[in-house]
């Protein structure tokens, strides 16, 4: 599988390679020892789908904390997404910067997420599912958020928003005494 590294160190986005024929294409979609030879997490405890209604859902940003930290590999099975990720490492050169990314059922991208980067997502269509490969169970009392329009983090999401969460609208904005 061809591997992108993003301009966050750590992240990347994979492409699938189709074997295609008349019955229509098949494609590995993970494969540890890629990861492993990458020295990326290859560990999968939990697997996830949403499925959202309407274009110019929101979900997110969220992320687990030491001692339940996670990877996550998304993909786009239905539909299409502007998926975006907050690098939230203290120390690291790229901290609080993101990067957004199209994931689409039709562009058959992956998109790697380190430990400690936020995660979320906007629908662009209508009836979008996305999958998750998760490192980690959900942790609760661990899990974190950030407000999706924090005026510090700058993310220009591509629609306006039209269906999010109370949960989701009412995380707090960054702050580093929270950390």
């Amino acid at each position: 599988m061809p591997w992108i590294e993003l301009a966050l160190k750590g992240a990347y986005v994979y492409e699938l390679e189709l074997i295609k024929d008349n019955r229509g294409f098949f494609a590995r979609t993970f494969f540890d020892q890629d990861l492993a030879e990458m020295k990326l997490n290859p560990h999968i405890e939990q697997c996830n789908i949403s499925y959202n209604n309407q274009k110019g859902t929101l979900r997110g940003m969220h992320y687990q904390v030491a001692p339940a930290t996670e990877v996550k590999q998304v993909r786009c099975t239905q539909g299409a997404i502007y998926d975006v990720i907050i690098d939230m490492r203290p120390g690291s050169p790229t901290f609080l910067q993101h990067v957004g990314v199209e994931l689409s059922a039709e562009n058959h991208r992956v998109l790697y997420v380190p430990e400690m980067f936020a995660h979320g997502y906007q629908t662009l269509t209508d009836d979008a599912e996305v999958f998750y490969m998760v490192s980690q169970s959900y942790a609760p009392q661990y899990a974190r958020g950030l407000r999706y329009n924090d005026p510090a983090l700058k993310i220009e999401w591509p629609l306006p928003v039209t269906v999010i969460s109370p949960k989701d609208e009412a995380a707090p904005d960054y702050s580093p005494e929270k950390e």
